[in-house]
């Protein structure tokens, strides 16, 4: 029979074992980094030696903690197995799983996360997680008492301590520079830093002070003006990169539309976060990056709440994942699948569908301004060719799989160069919407991706590292302004404006000076409307 052990064996044991697989076979991208660092010649190659040793000893201390009697085998089973998925993400895209990528996973739907599958992630899982994990069930382990049980731990965990000790003093200097210097390196323990980050994630959602929903902008009103009603498109990108767009002076024309309409380009715009989950509540919380917490913002209203309760039409059209929270009091129409999106081509819906039936919306709002969110599929990754039409497909070759180190950096560039070229012209149709109603409406488009994306720079890929030590690539976002005929502002000292640093803690206070919204919380300095009034 396959892993049949006859010979019963101490709890310890097994905890011993599966925490030396783990380092020997599961923390490629933690050495890989500490290698990046401390190159393996001379001193350096017994110091990452003496690492091994100490990630050795953490790994069981943690272990040992976690598991019990009762609990051992469900326990390590469930590490073995998600331990395998980490090892995978870690090795292939060099991700960090930090609490706001377990926020992420948690919200992961399921067409993401097959954009994730492939043949190689299975074989992670099968070999490091399913194989290892039978054979911790068909294990015989030695029943032994309570009082027993404890007096095993307290001396597994006493001599790791004594171990780590003694080998961080035998290579004090290089822990010296190790833990102050080079504090990211712990972000690929596996499986230590992402139980840490379960942990973190769990206490910050429930157990915090937060309940019901906070109401903000209670004095939100719009005074009567003989103005013409204002008609603001929104339009909230997925994973573009500032330096591959093309308004930004890239190599690469990947902006031709765009190019041709009188629009405000922002060229030092930052992001509030590395990933969707933070970015977008973030931007539309009235906090800024800074102050952001993700369950205090969940349990507070955002800034459209506070346009609608001032009598503002609210529309949010989804093509991503969801809004995270955000419209969820405002109306929400899920465009995702071909129930609603009537574009849809080779499985995917494409975002040019949220403008199928806008503007009969537009018609059947006599009343008030209106101010409509396009939440975009974009650049979203690591299947970045299921992004656009064939026709979009303008540069070659492109990578065809979401295993992106199976590819080139050109061939993985490429098909993120087409995406932006699609965005470009769903761009371009909304300012030609927008361009439809300029006799009616003071007209005006705000596009802002939410965060940026790594193309392989420094073996990184995606985004969602942590934001004190992400690469600029992952928080430099493009943000374009286009404005209709009849819009009170001037342009001239807007775009003189945009030259300098901004952020998406502006997007609150934009919202509302362009809506006239008259309220204690709305600060000018931070509308980039402001200056140009």
């Amino acid at each position: 029979m396959l892993f049949s052990f006859s010979k019963p064996i101490r709890a310890r044991t097994a905890v011993i074992a599966v925490a030396l697989l783990f380092v020997i076979f599961a923390n490629g991208a933690f050495f890989k980094h500490v290698a990046e660092v401390y190159p393996l010649t001379g001193g350096n190659f017994l110091f990452v030696l003496s690492l091994g040793i100490v990630l050795l000893c953490a790994t069981v201390i943690v272990l040992t903690l976690l598991s019990w009697r009762y609990t051992l085998k469900p326990v390590l089973i469930t590490i073995l197995l998600v331990s395998s998925l980490v090892a995978y993400f870690m090795d292939a895209y060099d991700v960090v799983i930090d609490n706001h990528m377990i926020q992420n996973l948690l919200e992961t739907n399921i067409k993401e996360s097959a954009d994730l599958l492939s043949l190689k992630q299975v074989l992670y899982f099968v070999v490091l997680g399913v194989i290892p994990s039978l054979a911790v069930y068909r294990l015989k382990i030695i029943p032994v008492t309570f009082k027993t049980t404890l007096v095993d731990k307290a001396k597994v965990i006493g001599i790791a301590l004594v171990i780590t000790v003694a080998v961080i003093f035998s290579f004090s200097k290089y822990y010296t520079s190790f833990f102050r210097e080079h504090k990211p390196l712990r972000y690929y323990a596996n499986p230590a830093y992402y139980l840490y980050s379960i942990g973190h994630y769990t206490a910050e959602t429930f157990s915090h002070p937060y309940s019901g929903i906070a109401p903000i902008g209670q004095d939100a009103r719009i005074a009567p003006s003989l103005e013409p009603r204002k008609l603001m498109i929104l339009v909230v990108g997925e994973a573009v990169r500032w330096d591959h767009f093309g308004l930004n002076g890239y190599s690469r024309d990947t902006t031709p539309l765009l190019k041709k309409e009188d629009i405000i380009n922002f060229t030092q715009f930052t992001s509030c976060g590395t990933e969707t989950a933070v970015s977008v509540p973030c931007m539309f919380s009235p906090f800024g990056r800074e102050h952001y917490e993700k369950e205090q913002a969940l349990h507070t209203e955002n800034v459209l709440d506070v346009l609608k309760r001032a009598g503002v039409n609210i529309l949010w059209r989804e093509n991503n994942s969801d809004s995270k929270g955000v419209a969820k009091r405002v109306v929400f129409e899920d465009y995702q699948t071909s129930e609603k999106n009537t574009i849809c081509t080779d499985g995917e819906c494409r975002d040019e569908g949220m403008l199928v039936g806008l503007q009969e919306y537009i018609d059947s709002h006599p009343k008030g301004d209106i101010v409509i969110v396009l939440h975009q599929m974009g650049n979203h990754g690591p299947a970045y060719y299921k992004r656009y039409p064939k026709e979009y497909e303008k540069y070659t070759p492109v990578c065809k799989t979401n295993q992106l180190e199976q590819c080139s950096k050109d061939e993985i560039t490429n098909a993120y160069d087409n995406t932006i070229l699609y965005t470009d012209t769903f761009l371009s149709k909304v300012i030609g919407l927008l361009k439809g109603n300029d006799e009616r409406f003071a007209t005006g488009m705000f596009y802002l991706s939410d965060h940026g994306e790594s193309l392989g720079e420094k073996g990184l890929y995606l985004h969602g590292f942590p934001y004190s030590i992400a690469p600029e690539a992952q928080k430099h976002v493009p943000a374009v302004m286009w404005f209709g005929k009849q819009l009170n502002v001037d342009k001239i000292k807007i775009a003189a404006s945009a030259k300098e640093p901004q952020s998406q803690d502006s997007l609150f206070h934009t919202l509302l000076g362009f809506a006239d919204v008259n309220t204690s919380i709305y600060k000018p300095e931070l509308d980039l409307l402001h200056v140009g009034r």
